[in-house]
């Protein structure tokens, strides 16, 4: 594990801001864990399944959603997403990833672009490393 590069007490504030979907328009890809598919599929009253068959892209060790020609997440809408309230792991804990959490210019380099962040509750370092756990238990082959 790397170990973050703060400098004296860094702290970081951070709160999801009404109506933002910034984070969802980012080019990339939506990781998925097994926990996910079942708990998406179950709030879109489909099988697992289903699921797959209809949004997952799937290789030998890892599982992600399929990119839409026009939008980086099937999920994502004019009135936002879709499964906010069953979200992915991944979204869920954005963004407190480690490598935004590890690295102050990279976290000052996503401020440019995400509006929560600089606003709201202040997070203390080892607060905001262990959000960034999250990422690294449901993706281990990513970190």
């Amino acid at each position: 594990m790397v170990e973050p590069q703060y400098s004296g007490t860094m702290t970081v504030r951070f709160e999801c801001q009404p109506g933002c979907v910034a984070c969802c328009d980012q080019k990339g890809f939506v990781y998925l864990t097994d926990a996910d598919v079942e708990r998406i599929a179950g709030f879109l009253k489909i099988t697992a399944l289903e699921f797959e068959r209809r949004y997952l892209y799937r290789t030998a060790h890892q599982q992600r959603l399929r990119k839409p020609p026009d939008s980086q997440c099937p999920f994502l809408g004019a009135s936002g997403c879709s499964v906010h309230p069953v979200k992915p792991v991944q979204c869920q804990l954005f963004p407190f990833w480690p490598e935004l959490v590890e690295d102050p210019a990279e976290w000052r380099r996503t401020a440019t672009w995400c509006p929560g962040i600089g606003k709201g509750p202040v997070f203390q370092p080892e607060t905001a490393r262990h959000l960034s756990e999250g990422m690294r238990t449901a993706y281990p082959r990513q970190y």
